[in-house]
């Protein structure tokens, strides 16, 4: 990525996170993305044609681009100029719709319609698993279904802090089932390195490749279903694991996990540094293990003050929340039972909540599958084998 002034490489790589959920491709690949003008202040202006010109859609796919785009660094401001389809350029996008629905094989199993998150840190010791499962476990509290993929295959750690075990069985469609837990209205559904092995103390010992191609197989080979979210818990560090997943799902959105202290700070930077060069967007940061507050009230900043903020100013993302440090959660995540759901009224248990609320409502909400780009693809499929199809 340019370190300089935005460019328009810059713009299109970051838009092909944008995908129409429906259609199911980017909104680059589908050729919605129609004009991109850059100006010398970093003022970013993109025009974007839609198949109907009052698609409902048209409000999440604005927020989307704005959000892709205005995460690139230089960036000042984002305007989206919407238009509608001439007949040729909607008979290229039914086309390829046509194209997806014939071939029934996405490029992985999560569907297109979930918001992809991976909770990310610079190094280890911070507290991003346990962030992980207690903001999967409060988002599906809330009435959501929340994949869990344990992307951390040398030091997996989810089934034991989600309470699960056994392992993993496959369907007659040759697709591993993920294991699934009710939580609340909703469900979590977890997959994990962890469920392959014989014992937990086994040790993985694979090379950076094998761990890619591990990834990928979760993403491809594993019958997740319909849903919301999907938390990937990633190894620490800027890998083979992170490069694979920026490839595979470029609408990834990433949330950095760091602690109060500085050098966890200067470490994380590195980590949005990299999801950046890949065209994927640092949502915001979560501040792990903040201050410890005593039964008499007191609080104590045991590991520093100021690195999440910092952290935040720094990238130019909001800082989604402060967990303070509670012994209670650690003792939770050991019992299999996140503190989340079995304590939300304790401070940290609260702290989890509000993130989620924070995600769900505000910063990444599931989008509004009632659009027009639907009824297309829906005639698309109709049209499979029809003579009628021709003419799409």
């Amino acid at each position: 990525m340019a370190a300089g002034r935005v460019s328009l490489e810059d713009v299109r790589g970051v838009l092909r996170g944008v995908i129409d959920p429906e259609l199911g491709a980017s909104i680059v690949d589908l050729e919605m993305v129609d004009d991109v003008q850059v100006g010398e202040d970093g003022a970013v202006t993109i025009g974007v044609v839609l198949t109907i010109a009052g698609c409902p859609l048209r409000a999440q796919i604005r927020d989307d681009v704005r959000s892709k785009v205005s995460g690139l660094p230089g960036v000042t401001s984002v305007k989206v100029r919407f238009g509608e389809m001439d007949q040729a350029q909607r008979t290229r996008t039914m086309q390829r719709a046509r194209r997806q629905a014939a071939a029934r094989a996405p490029a992985t199993a999560v569907p297109l319609n979930t918001r992809v998150v991976a909770v990310a840190s610079g190094k280890g010791g911070v507290g991003k698993s346990s962030v992980t499962v207690n903001l999967a476990s409060a988002l599906a509290a809330r009435g959501y279904t929340v994949g869990v993929l344990d992307a951390d295959i040398w030091g997996f750690s989810v089934p034991r802090m989600l309470g699960i075990a056994g392992r993993l069985g496959a369907g007659d469609d040759g697709l591993i089932r993920p294991h699934e837990l009710a939580v609340g209205m909703g469900r979590i559904k977890v997959v994990s390195m962890g469920f392959l092995v014989d014992d937990e103390d086994t040790a993985i010992m694979w090379r950076g490749l094998m761990l890619a191609k591990a990834l990928e197989e979760f993403l491809v080979k594993v019958a997740w279903g319909a849903l919301d979210y999907l938390l990937l818990d990633m190894p620490p560090g800027t890998g083979d694991v992170q490069m694979a997943l920026a490839r595979i799902l470029p609408q990834t959105e990433l949330v950095v996990v760091t602690t109060p202290a500085h050098a966890a700070q200067k470490v994380a930077v590195r980590v949005a540094d990299m999801a950046r060069r890949s065209y994927l967007k640092v949502l915001g940061v979560v501040e792990n293990m903040s201050t410890f507050t005593c039964d008499h009230g007191e609080g104590y900043a045991l590991f520093g003050r100021g690195g999440g903020q910092e952290l935040a100013d720094d990238l130019g993302v909001p800082l989604i929340g402060r967990v303070p440090l509670e012994p209670a959660v650690s003792a939770a995540n050991d019992a299999g039972s996140p503190l989340s759901v079995t304590n939300p009224g304790s401070r940290a248990g609260a702290a989890f909540g509000a993130i989620a609320v924070r995600l769900s409502d505000e910063l990444l909400p599931p989008p509004d599958m009632a659009g027009c780009s639907a009824r297309l693809l829906v005639a698309a499929e109709e049209a499979l084998g029809s003579p009628a199809g021709a003419a799409l």
